[in-house]
């Protein structure tokens, strides 16, 4: 028996049963549903793409997996090459792994070696950000701030080492004033704040990071797994302010296969590269550098960029835009957008209970957490489908068939 993620087994309304997909679309044995969360914000090119396709069997006519340990593979070095020349600044060293959350641990990890590598071992704490989500493993949750997890601060008490704080400049400043000499580190979900209730939060806040983490030798990790691949509207957050360390998942394989990288730039990387085997890197997942994952890897860049997707994401938030305008209601606190995501929050999360099962009988699949409903697109959406997700939200609020 299947045991479904983030559900009351006991309780839980019946998965829907999917038979087939193809671009947006998800085909029960009853209904034809656009996936409005792309497969938890994956599946940036919708389902069944043939070139993504035709890369996964290209590659199998070879091998699919081969471990990293000792050996390496073409679609590994092209895909790191790759995101070298692609990323910014120098953030050119890509340690490879199978999921966003364990490239989060990787990170944090990194970032606390680093310094027990100098010998500054005062170094253990973290700043983070209130509402933050970085995963489901226990580092990850700790550096979280989820009530879904507190059964943690239950079980082992609150954390010292690690610090939360607003999305608040003098939040951010009081902390570095504080902790800055304890301080190995300061993570953020650039921007959008996912899982945490889709918060949107302004650039300024991240230029202010950046020059504290320089002013007081503090590594900035961005953990991109949700918003990079253009889902704020900008490639990457780190095109407008370099981090230390970068985490890349979901979108970085079109969400063919799990797969994510922790990229580390050169001063980082150095801070391992000596002649000292107790200040190597220890870490190894076995499918970390996947033929088959880097293969559909660098063939969803090569879309990314050939097909102009930037240009797609500003055509989708200016539909959500127009779409969403001046559109209120009494029991909604806040309708936010930011490139290709939009979330209405409720007050009550009762207001909302019953509306997956509205949409899925007007042709949308969506999953509502708290008190967010939110939309997270394919990137290849037509107009008239993502009008259609947007009006069955608003119908929502109405009761009004679309």
């Amino acid at each position: 028996m299947i045991w479904y993620p983030y559900e009351q087994m006991k309780t839980m309304h019946p998965p829907y049963k999917i038979i087939d997909a193809e671009g947006v679309y998800l085909y029960t044995e009853e209904r034809k549903l656009i996936d409005s969360v792309s497969s938890w914000w994956s599946v940036i090119h919708g389902y069944k793409h043939p070139e993504l396709n035709q890369a996964i069997e290209d590659q199998l006519k070879k091998f699919a997996h081969v471990m990293l340990g000792g050996l390496t593979h073409e679609p590994a070095q092209r895909l790191s090459e790759k995101l070298q020349s692609w990323l910014p600044g120098d953030l050119d060293y890509c340690f490879f792994s199978d999921s966003g959350s364990v490239a989060v641990e990787v990170a944090l990890k990194i970032a606390l070696q680093y310094y027990m590598n100098r010998d500054e071992t005062d170094r253990t704490m973290i700043l983070s950000l209130e509402h933050a989500y970085h995963g489901d493993t226990f580092k990850t949750m700790d550096v979280g701030d989820d009530e879904d997890y507190h059964f943690v601060l239950k079980a082992y008490g609150k954390n010292p080492d690690i610090v939360h704080i607003p999305t608040e400049i003098a939040a951010l400043e009081e902390a570095f004033t504080k902790y800055h000499d304890r301080l190995n580190c300061f993570i953020v979900e650039p921007l959008l704040q996912g899982a945490g209730g889709m918060r949107m939060y302004d650039i300024a806040f991240l230029r202010r990071a950046r020059e504290l983490c320089d002013r007081y030798d503090v590594l900035l990790i961005f953990d991109e797994v949700a918003t990079g691949f253009g889902r704020t509207g900008n490639r990457f957050v780190a095109d407008l302010v370099l981090p230390d360390i970068l985490v890349l998942g979901k979108g970085l394989t079109g969400g063919y296969i799990g797969h994510a990288v922790t990229v580390a730039t050169q001063r980082v990387y150095d801070g391992f590269y000596d002649d000292h085997p107790e200040h190597a890197l220890m870490h190894g997942p076995t499918f970390m550098g996947n033929a088959l994952a880097c293969s559909v890897a660098l063939k969803s860049i090569e879309l990314f960029e050939r097909d102009d997707y930037l240009s797609k994401i500003r055509r989708i938030e200016e539909i959500t835009r127009r779409e969403m305008q001046d559109f209120s209601d009494p029991r909604i606190k806040e309708v936010r957008t930011m490139g290709a995501c939009v979330c209405v929050e409720v007050y009550d999360p009762s207001d909302i209970r019953g509306y997956q099962q509205f949409a899925c009988e007007r042709g949308v699949f969506s999953r509502p957490f708290l008190n967010y409903l939110y939309a997270m697109v394919p990137y290849i959406i037509r107009e008239e489908d993502l009008v259609k997700v947007l009006r069955t939200m608003k119908a929502w609020f109405g009761r009004n068939s679309i």
